[in-house]
């Protein structure tokens, strides 16, 4: 769940760190969200998890749309992103055992030249370069970075990552 909502006038956008004793992708910055439940859609399992995950009242969503689903070959995970709003500042409860910690992030620091960055790293036997988002202290690459990318592209400002 891709959740946007006011903090002092500036649209926010949620992140989350992941709690490091979980099973899979322990540790790294994420968006709200899961498996899905037998008989359970997509945006039924988006609203429960981050419900479960951050406390947020599935009543205080206004669900915008889905994203691009996308595949996660390390994991082998198809995630399907939604887009919500609030409209305003949820009162987040984390559950400690799925949330480390909250990133309430700005949507224009997400926009800036500065918060994009790309690395150059060797994997598969060549040298790639991983795009990623540089943000409170963190940096947020993988699925969770190419949500936010295409997120940024339907708002008209696509991600355009200086390299470090």
């Amino acid at each position: 769940m891709l959740l946007l909502y006011p903090v002092e006038g500036a649209v926010h956008v949620l992140l989350t760190v992941r709690a490091a004793k979980l099973p899979h992708h322990a540790g790294q910055v994420s968006l709200p969200g899961g498996a899905l439940r037998p008989g359970e859609t997509p945006i039924e399992a988006a609203l429960r998890e981050t419900r479960e995950e951050v406390g947020l009242d599935p009543a205080a969503v206004r669900v915008l749309g889905a994203l691009t689903p996308l595949h996660v070959p390390l994991s082998g995970f198809v995630i399907h992103p939604w887009v919500a709003a609030c409209d305003h500042r949820p009162a987040f409860a984390p559950d400690p055992r799925e949330v480390e910690r909250l990133l309430e992030v700005p949507l224009s620091d997400l926009q800036s030249a500065d918060c994009q960055q790309t690395e150059r790293t060797a994997r598969d036997g060549g040298d790639v370069e991983i795009p990623f988002f540089s943000v409170a202290g963190v940096r947020v690459w993988g699925a969770t970075a190419m949500i936010l990318a295409e997120f940024l592209c339907l708002l008209g400002t696509p991600p355009a990552p200086s390299g470090t």
